[in-house]
C-alpha cells in the first residue's frame, strides 16, 4: 500500500473518527493552536447526546475553540478536564464556580518538561486528538506549532486521531509523524487561531528596559508569555549573534531572526537553528514558521531539560511571576485565592540558565497588583512556590534590580524591598 493509499483509508469524518470512545476514556489534545477543532466539536456533540460520559480531558493551555466545545460549562458534568496550565478559558469557569460546589476543573501540578513522561508512564491514553501540517510527498506529516508534548501522546494513545489544517505550518526538526502511524484522519481547512501580544504598560516598559540592558551580544534567549518579553525583544535589534533556545516561540523572537539580531552562530547545541518546543503569534508568523529551515521543533522533555539548556553558554532566561517573597521564591501560578496558570517551564529555564556559563535567569515583574493597591513584594507567599529561593538568581521590577546569588536572608530582603514600590516599602521593612 502506498502512503496515498494508507492516507485514504484512514481519512474519516470528524464524528466517524471519535465514534466508539467509551464512557470513562482517557483522552488528551493538542495544545493552544494545534487544538483540533472539529474533533473537539465532534466529541462536545457526543457529550451533549449523552453518548460519553465521565470522560477524562487531559491537555495544557486550551484556547477558544476547545472552550467553544470540549470546555462548554454545560458539559463539564460529562467532560471532566485535567488541567495543567489554566488560561482564560478555565479561569472564567472556575469564575462562575458557585460557593461550596465541587471544581469544574481537576488542576494537575506538573513540570511543562515532564508531561511526556507522565503520558507515557502514568495516564494511559485511550485516544490522542490534535491538528498536524499536510503530508508531504512520503508520507509524513508534522506536529506544526505543537511538540510539546504531543509527539509522545500521539505514540502513546491507544488511538491517535489527526485533523490536517492546510494552515498550520510545516516544521523541521523532530516533529515528523508517518502516516502509518495514525488510526484515522479528519481534513479541516480553517485559519489557525491567533494571538497578539498584550499592550505594553508604561511599568513594563521600564522593566523591558532594565531587562535589556542585561543581554549582551551572543546571549541565547528563552522568553515567557506575555506583553513583557516581546517588549524585551523589541529592544534588542541592534545585538550580534543571539541564540534562541526557547519554549515558546513568538513574532517578537522571530522579528529578531528577521532583523539579523539572531544567527544562533554563538549557541553550542543547534549551531544556526533557533529551538523550540511550542509557538503562538499571527498569520504571518506561522508563514514564517512553514517550510523554514532555519527553526527546530522538538519535543519538551528535550526543549526544557536544564541539563540540555545549560549546555549552551550565556543563556538569559525571562519570564514573570506574580509575587516574589522577602527571601527570593516566587509564586507565579496562583492569584486571589485560585489557581491562576500554572508552574510550565519556568523552573525549567531557571536551572538551566543558572547552570549556563554566563546565564542568567531573570524574573520580572510590576511592583504593585489591582492598580497599585497590593505589593507583589511580599513578606509570605499566597500561593505555592513556582521557583524556590535556592533558585532564583536575579528579579527585577520598575524600580530596578537584584542579583540573589551569595545573599544572606537579610541581606535578600533589603533588596526586594528596594524593589518595592516605595509606599510599601516601610510595611515590608517593619514586617521583618
Amino acid at each position: 500500500m502506498t502512503h496515498i493509499d494508507a492516507y485514504r483509508s484512514r481519512l474519516k469524518t470528524a464524528e466517524e473518527a471519535v465514534r466508539g470512545l467509551k464512557s470513562g476514556a482517557h483522552i488528551a489534545m493538542g495544545m493552544a493552536t494545534a487544538e483540533p477543532p472539529a474533533l473537539l466539536g465532534a466529541l462536545a456533540d457526543m457529550a451533549e447526546k449523552g453518548a460519553i460520559d465521565d470522560l477524562k480531558l487531559w491537555y495544557f493551555h486550551s484556547m477558544d475553540h476547545a472552550g467553544e466545545t470540549v470546555l462548554r460549562s454545560d458539559l463539564l458534568g460529562r467532560i471532566r478536564p485535567r488541567c495543567m496550565f489554566l488560561s482564560t478559558i478555565e479561569r472564567k469557569l472556575l469564575g462562575a464556580q458557585k460557593a461550596g460546589t465541587k471544581s469544574p476543573i481537576e488542576f494537575v501540578p506538573v513540570a511543562f518538561s515532564d508531561s511526556p513522561r507522565l503520558f507515557s508512564e502514568q495516564v494511559s491514553l485511550d485516544l490522542f486528538v490534535t491538528t498536524v501540517s499536510p503530508m508531504d510527498k512520503h508520507g509524513w506529516f508534522t506536529f506544526g506549532t505543537s511538540n510539546d508534548y504531543s509527539t509522545t501522546a500521539a505514540r502513546s494513545a491507544k488511538k491517535l486521531v489527526v485533523e490536517v489544517n492546510p494552515n498550520m505550518p510545516r516544521v523541521f526538526g523532530a516533529s515528523l509523524l508517518h502516516v502509518s502511524e495514525i488510526d484515522a484522519i479528519i481534513e479541516n481547512d480553517i485559519p489557525l487561531a491567533e494571538v497578539h501580544a498584550p499592550d505594553t504598560s508604561p511599568e513594563e516598559a521600564t522593566v523591558a528596559a532594565i531587562i535589556a540592558g542585561m543581554i549582551d551580544d551572543r546571549s541565547c534567549l528563552q522568553m515567557g508569555i506575555g506583553a513583557l518579553p516581546g517588549a524585551v525583544c523589541a529592544l534588542l535589534n541592534d545585538r550580534r549573534d543571539l541564540g534562541i533556545h526557547t519554549e515558546l516561540m513568538t513574532p517578537a523572537l522571530a522579528s529578531l531572526i528577521q532583523c539579523g539580531a539572531v544567527t544562533n552562530q554563538a549557541k553550542t547545541t543547534y549551531r544556526g537553528r533557533s529551538v523550540f518546543t511550542f509557538a503562538m503569534g499571527d498569520r504571518a508568523f506561522y508563514d514564517f514558521l512553514d517550510d523554514n529551515p532555519a527553526m527546530h521543533s522538538a519535543p519538551v522533555d528535550i526543549v526544557n531539560d536544564p541539563r540540555h539548556i545549560a549546555k549552551n553558554r550565556n543563556v538569559v532566561s525571562v519570564n514573570a511571576t506574580l509575587q516574589v517573597d522577602l527571601g527570593g521564591a516566587c509564586n507565579s501560578e496562583h492569584l486571589l485565592g485560585r489557581q491562576y496558570s500554572g508552574s510550565g517551564g519556568q523552573l525549567d529555564f531557571v536551572r538551566g540558565a543558572n547552570a549556563s556559563k554566563g546565564g542568567k535567569s531573570i524574573i520580572a515583574c510590576q511592583s504593585t497588583a489591582r492598580h497599585g493597591t497590593v505589593s507583589r513584594i511580599v513578606p509570605r507567599l499566597d500561593g505555592p512556590v513556582t521557583t524556590p529561593r535556592n533558585d532564583t538568581h536575579i528579579v527585577v521590577t520598575e524600580y530596578g534590580w537584584a542579583d540573589l546569588k551569595g545573599k544572606s536572608l537579610s541581606q535578600r530582603a533589603d533588596a526586594l524591598i528596594g524593589l518595592a514600590h516605595p509606599k510599601f516599602r516601610d510595611e515590608l521593612a517593619n514586617g521583618l
